[in-house]
């Protein structure tokens, strides 16, 4: 195994989300991933609210493994923390262990604000309740949504499917939302769970567009900090720093 140079730590939702099939090499081979998980059981307030509970167990598990940044991830979780608490637990993460925090809503937020996208279609596979929560998170941080879809998933539905329904219904929803917001900026695929990632080169030729994942902007923040070298084939995000 190649010695690291630099360890990335991840807190996921779920240990399904956490372990995924099929992953796309972004990153260099010296650069390493530790992950811990929150194993929430749903993304309801009070799931969410259990599975904090955990974090700084795997906040701990993570540092013992040497991470150097560790970041939450999950925009559902981000979503029904809302942005105030988010970044509280970003400061008290980076306070208390001395590495860098981060959190998959914030990630999102910084890479829309860097492609210059104010205004942007969401292509979610998430309930209304959710996709409300979201909506208000980016609005907070001062991004319009023109649009957000919905397929009523919640957690349960989400680590159940497969990588083929994952892919079909990202390519599915993200047309539709392009279609409903055609002066959208960019076009954000919310979730880590449906293997949205292969289909990023294609909605972005089709409308030319950046487009936006949670596993894209967290990248994205190793590339612009200079950690990791720019990754092309994927998308415009991490194309560059």
């Amino acid at each position: 195994m190649t010695v690291p140079r630099y360890i990335v730590g991840t807190v996921y939702p779920h240990e399904r989300v956490r372990n995924p099939p099929q992953v796309q090499p972004l990153l260099p081979p010296d650069i390493h991933q530790v992950t811990a998980s929150i194993n929430i059981e749903d993304y309801t307030e009070a799931g969410v609210t259990d599975g904090m509970q955990r974090y700084w167990g795997c906040v701990d598990a993570l540092v013992q493994q040497k991470a150097n940044s560790i970041t939450l991830a999950g925009l559902p979780v981000a979503s029904q923390l809302g942005r105030a608490r988010v970044l509280e637990v970003i400061q008290q993460t980076a306070q208390k262990t001395g590495v860098i925090a981060d959190a998959h809503g914030e990630a999102v937020v910084a890479a829309l604000h860097h492609v210059g996208a104010d205004r942007i279609a969401i292509a979610s596979r998430w309930s209304d309740k959710l996709n409300s929560l979201l909506t208000a998170y980016l609005n907070g941080a001062g991004i319009e949504v023109l649009v957000v879809t919905s397929a009523g998933q919640w957690a349960k539905q989400s680590f159940s499917m497969s990588i083929e329904e994952g892919v079909k219904l990202a390519f599915q929803l993200g047309r539709e939302a392009m279609r409903r917001a055609p002066a959208a900026k960019a076009l954000l695929l919310p979730g880590g769970a449906w293997r949205s990632l292969a289909v990023v080169p294609i909605l972005e030729q089709d409308y030319d567009v950046p487009v936006v994942t949670n596993r894209l902007a967290q990248t994205w923040r190793l590339i612009a900090a200079g950690i990791a070298p720019p990754v092309t084939g994927w998308g415009r995000l991490i194309a560059s720093r």
